[in-house]
Formats: structure tokens, C-alpha cells, sequence
């Protein structure tokens, strides 16, 4: 089942409010975010990141740059490097390649989210094409995926 058809019977199946928007093909979380009406600070990047061999998953305003020496230090780790895309394809096979919905719980994986995207009620992201976006209310995202919340970014 496509990745947004799986997002949307998840909220559907918890009775969670989100809308669906359809846009042409991008490719950065930038674009994405100026195509769809959505600030750059509310629009979430999903980056996968290898720590200490682990993949983990980091939830971060499109605006952000993900800072890998916070990341190490936050969670304790020797190691920080963000995965190939090969590894990205492996990990989330049902998406295409840089268009993860911030879920880990799908994957199995940590979620981090930067506390910039707590400030604001909405959360909007890539529904697992570089075509579809979801918007739903943060609190009901927090409530869904329970993700740590780290200061782990480079504010640009």
C-alpha cells in the first residue's frame, strides 16, 4: 500500500483531522514548503541519520540544517553521520527516497524532533512522495509518534 494511503487510514483509523495536499514534484523541503503555502520554519524535513550504527530518525523545520556534532552530544553517541541514500531505501522502501513522513514508529526507529517545530500548532510534511504533503495539528503528531525533543539544528 503507498505510503500516504497507509498515513491516511492510520489517522483515519484514530479519528486525527489532517488534509491532504497534492502539488508538482520537488525535490528539497524548501521548494516543497514554497509550493504549498507552508512557512519554511512549519514545513517538517525528515533526515535518517546513522548514531553509533543505529539508524534514528530527525524531524526538523526545512529551513534547518540538521548540526551532527549536537546530535553526538545529545544522545551521548560516538558517532553521528547522515545515511546513504542507499541505506534511506532500505530503512523506508515504501517511500520514494528523500519524501519520509516524520513516522518512525512505522520503521522501528527513534524519533527526534527539533524543538523549533513544537512552537507552532501545525505540522506539515512529505506523505511519502515528492507529490503529496500532510498537515495535521502537532499535539495530535506528539500524541501518535511520541518523539524526544532535542535542540539539534543549525537555525538558517
Amino acid at each position: 500500500m503507498p505510503m500516504l494511503q497507509v498515513l491516511k487510514a492510520h489517522l483515519d483509523a484514530r479519528r486525527i483531522p489532517y488534509e491532504v495536499v497534492h502539488h508538482r514534484r520537488d525535490f528539497t523541503a524548501q521548494e516543497t514548503a514554497a509550493h504549498t503555502h507552508t512557512p519554511g520554519r512549519l514545513f517538517a524535513k525528515t533526515v535518517i541519520v546513522a548514531v553509533d550504527h543505529k539508524y534514528c530518525m530527525f524531524v526538523l523545520p526545512a529551513n534547518d540544517q540538521i548540526d551532527l556534532e549536537k546530535v553526538r552530544q545529545a544522545l551521548k553517541a560516538s558517532e553521528a553521520r547522515v545515511a546513504t541514500e542507499s541505506e534511506v531505501a532500505h530503512v523506508c522502501a515504501d517511500c520514494e527516497p528523500g519524501a519520509m513522513p516524520p513516522f518512525g514508529n512505522f520503521y522501528e526507529l527513534p524519533v527526534y524532533v527539533s524543538h523549533h517545530l513544537i512552537q507552532d500548532h501545525m505540522i506539515t510534511f512529505n506523505a511519502g512522495t515528492h507529490e503529496d504533503v500532510m498537515r495535521l495539528l502537532y499535539q495530535d503528531y506528539d500524541k501518535l509518534v511520541q518523539p524526544s525533543v532535542l535542540d539539534f539544528t543549525i537555525a538558517q
